[in-house]
């Protein structure tokens, strides 16, 4: 697509350029706040003489000086992720992860102070008034206490986290985005992005899916050594804070992050796992519908209609826009300002950071959104997800720091829903059967991909981490058999799975970034399907218990918010069972419309 038809965000709402005094001058005032902070109340935040009604005084003092800097954070992540291959902005991201760490220093002692707190006088505090609005956070704080180490001891580890698990990610980044994937194609070779590579494996011919494929193993294998190093690095480095902090197993750091049960947990993945079966009768059907004696990896994606459906951008917003306001014309209210606004970053380009997602910045600004728009369906739908995460961010805006951020169990809540908006209301208005099946079949891949797959993805994550505490450092050839072993659990034969395959959790960002990350896709999408059932029941009396949903953000525990506005227990497989059984549902749709007798 041409970039200059498409939009970028504009972010003078945070600073008007890399070169803005203001960034510095923030964080130096940050830097002089925090000292200031530190001189005035070390050693007296669970004082007696302090009350709670002095602790919130504090709390307020600390979520001015948090926000001013997670505003040079989030401007200089966002002009990185808009172009890694300018040096310029490398040096400010590292540079202000460098203001922070400093900064921090001054105000580790309020969390380790208040989490060594007496119990009886933090059970005397939380029930006044005063605290009402910080009881979450404040809660949270001490459910940490058993994990915390010495005030030195943080400090050290959040100083040296610059040159170590930071910069891996920032070399992971840099690493993927410079690889130029080259495709054959017609006698030609493309030079293409991982998102350009990637969005081949749409494409309606399976010459040029399979030609995206090699070129997408070749550039990996290329820079295998390196992207094998840096994932080691970043296992190694979770299983040192998992032994300093005594988390007792790889995913246990992740779960209390995210305030959710292991328990629930484990009903996610094992009743996910139970519905395997599901993945391997849908490819049977795609396998059959297209003709094919056996499906490839790289035919997963194959679109079902004989054209490829290009969609400008502008009837991509005016198809999501359409579907918010059918639910509620609040949400399509907020979604426009991100068009309005130049709230959105859309073109593809190179240097640009693949894959797409909403940063919710801080509450005294507004979410950005973040996508690489190509024209196809599956950019429609990505636009609406990561426009449902900015509709959700704004919303919760209306609390206080420390609460308008979600765990990642429900920060996946509203980008769904608002694919499901999208899917509800295309399907609806198709009365083609075949191109009825062909959206049916569409989004199960969607859910597929965001359900079952997150949690083969969980899965690897938990494997490899466990042989690399096992073992040792992990060969590439090791970690590539590692994931066609999980891969494979899911399929079941349904797709073959080609040596090139095993070379593709590479270029997976969720593994560097954010560990176990990714059940938080499937938690939030079968949520939603529960939720969006719901919706179908009762209709518009749901949508204001819905926007109640996202307006409270993080200022509850997940399964308390769930149970609270919802009624739903996320403890009970039965829960996840029933937002199964609607995929389930939607499979026999399309074996019914592809076979109507």
């Amino acid at each position: 697509m041409n970039e200059a038809n498409l939009p970028r965000w504009d972010l003078s709402d945070l600073y008007t350029g890399t070169d803005d005094p203001k960034i510095t001058s923030d964080l130096a005032t940050a830097l002089k706040k925090a000292v200031q902070f530190e001189t005035q109340y070390r050693g007296k935040i669970a004082a007696e003489e302090t009350g709670a009604k002095g602790l919130c005084e504090m709390i307020r003092a600390l979520e001015s000086i948090r926000e001013r800097g997670d505003r040079t954070i989030s401007y200089a992540s966002l002009v990185f992720s808009a172009d890694t291959n300018d040096p310029k902005n490398g040096a400010l991201l590292q540079g202000v992860q460098e203001g922070l760490t400093e900064i921090n220093k001054h105000l580790l002692f309020f969390e380790l102070e208040w989490a060594a707190a007496p119990e009886d006088l933090v059970d005397a505090w939380m029930k006044t008034p005063s605290l009402a609005r910080d009881r979450h956070f404040l809660e949270e704080i001490r459910k940490f206490a058993p994990h915390q180490l010495s005030e030195p001891e943080e400090k050290i580890l959040d100083e040296k986290a610059n040159t170590g698990i930071r910069a891996f990610q920032r070399l992971f980044d840099e690493a993927i985005n410079q690889i130029r994937f080259k495709v054959e194609s017609k006698g030609e070779i493309q030079s293409l992005t991982e998102q350009e590579v990637l969005a081949l494996l749409h494409d309606r011919e399976r010459s040029t899916r399979r030609a995206a494929a090699l070129g997408l193993t070749e550039g990996l294998k290329e820079h295998a050594p390196v992207l094998t190093f840096i994932l080691n690095q970043v296992t190694a480095d979770h299983a040192s804070d998992d032994r300093l902090r005594r988390f007792p197993d790889v995913m246990a750091s992740r779960n209390l992050s995210n305030e959710i049960e292991p328990k629930a947990v484990d009903a996610l993945l094992s009743s996910s796992e139970e519905y395997f079966f599901l993945v391997a009768r849908y490819y049977e059907l795609k396998k059959n519908v297209l003709g094919l004696e056996t499906l490839y990896d790289y035919d997963r994606y194959a679109p079902l209609d004989a054209r490829t459906e290009f969609i400008s951008f502008d009837q991509g917003r005016e198809t999501v826009l359409a579907a918010f306001h059918d639910f509620s014309p609040k949400v399509e209210e907020v979604a426009a300002l991100f068009f309005e606004k130049h709230w959105i970053d859309a073109a593809v380009r190179p240097g640009k950071r693949g894959g797409a997602f909403s940063h919710s910045t801080v509450p005294s600004v507004h979410p950005y959104v973040f996508v690489n728009y190509l024209g196809s369906p599956r950019d429609v739908m990505t636009l609406a997800h990561e426009l449902g995460h900015g509709v959700h961010q704004w919303l919760s805006r209306q609390q206080s720091y420390f609460n308008f951020s979600t765990p990642l169990t429900t920060a996946e809540t509203a980008s769904v829903f608002a694919e499901m908006l999208v899917f509800h209301r295309l399907k609806k208005s198709e009365k083609d059967p075949k191109k009825r099946l062909a959206l049916v079949m569409s989004k199960l891949e969607e859910d597929f991909a965001t359900v079952f797959r997150q949690v083969v993805l969980c899965r690897f994550e938990q494997i490899v981490h466990t042989a690399r505490r096992n073992e040792g450092e992990l060969s590439t050839a090791r970690i590539n058999d590692l994931w066609m072993a999980a891969n494979r659990e899911m399929f079941k034969g349904s797709v073959t799975l080609t040596d090139d395959y095993s070379w593709w959790w590479m270029y997976i960002p969720h593994f560097i970034h954010s560990p176990f990350y990714t059940y938080a896709y499937a938690f939030g999408h079968l949520l939603v399907l529960s939720l969006f059932q719901k919706y179908m029941e009762e209709g518009k009396k749901f949508v204001p218990k819905y926007l109640n949903l996202l307006s409270a953000g993080g200022s509850v525990r997940p399964d308390a918010l769930l149970q609270d506005k919802m009624n739903l227990d996320i403890k009970d497989p039965l829960f996840w069972r029933r937002g199964l059984g609607l995929l389930e549902k939607m499979v026999g749709e399309a074996e019914r419309l592809a076979d109507p007798k």
